[in-house]
């Protein structure tokens, strides 16, 4: 089982994307460059991976950062309903690094995942240009997607993506307190509610502490130390 994921972690170009299926979707910065330099930027991010699931636009994207670091969300939740109801992706498990990211996310409807990638880059990539007075490409290209085709290569993907805290000294052995990954949702409470989804491999556990366990013994960080 772990053999044959490893093979699937290290593709040499991106999958042709299938409507409904899983994808493990992944990036990072052009030349490996930083991308997340400031708790700022790693919350603007988050922000579009939440709720540019849906294909409406966000004006004053600021205020919401705002909101965020004042009372720790985002939107009021009649807002949340609204992107839950027009979504073209899940949103399952992320990891924001940072000069990379991982996300798992399940296409709902067809070239959801593009559209939705596209809308995350593209506004990220303005908004880190013009803070820091930069120009040209952020991200290395489109990005990078895995198909998942197993219940159990979903559960071994996301500790996966949860264990990437662990590359930052700060955080190793505590990547379950890590902000910037669905870790902590899984584990202890989700902060999102339905705009991130991790039934699909949290379910496959009795209890979120049996999960945990799962992801600290599963050894998904020693199948290849450095995916880029």
């Amino acid at each position: 089982m772990r053999q044959s994921y490893i093979i699937k972690l290290m593709p040499h170009r991106s999958e042709v994307i299938a409507p409904f299926e899983h994808y493990h979707i992944f990036n990072r910065g052009v030349r490996k460059e930083n991308i997340f330099l400031e708790t700022d930027d790693y919350i603007r991010i988050l922000f579009l991976i939440l709720y540019l699931q849906v294909p409406i636009p966000f004006r004053n994207i600021g205020r919401f950062v705002d909101l965020y670091k004042k009372r720790g969300y985002f939107l009021p939740r009649s807002e949340v309903d609204e992107v839950l109801e027009n979504r073209e992706v899940e949103l399952c498990a992320f990891s924001l690094m940072p000069n990379h990211y991982h996300l798992l996310v399940h296409e709902l409807k067809e070239n959801g995942i593009s559209s939705y990638l596209q809308r995350v880059q593209v506004a990220y990539a303005m908004y880190f240009n013009k803070k820091y007075r930069k120009s040209g490409y952020v991200f290395q290209g489109r990005f990078q997607s895995v198909h998942v085709q197993r219940d159990r290569q979903l559960s071994y993907l996301s500790a996966y993506i949860h264990l990437n805290a662990r590359e930052l000294k700060k955080w190793k052995n505590k990547e379950a307190a890590y902000p910037w990954s669905s870790y902590q949702d899984v584990v202890y409470k989700n902060r999102w509610g339905d705009l991130l989804s991790h039934s699909i491999y949290s379910g496959q556990f009795n209890s979120n502490k049996e999960y945990k366990k799962f992801v600290e013994t599963s050894g998904a960080k020693e199948w290849k130390q450095e995916i880029f």
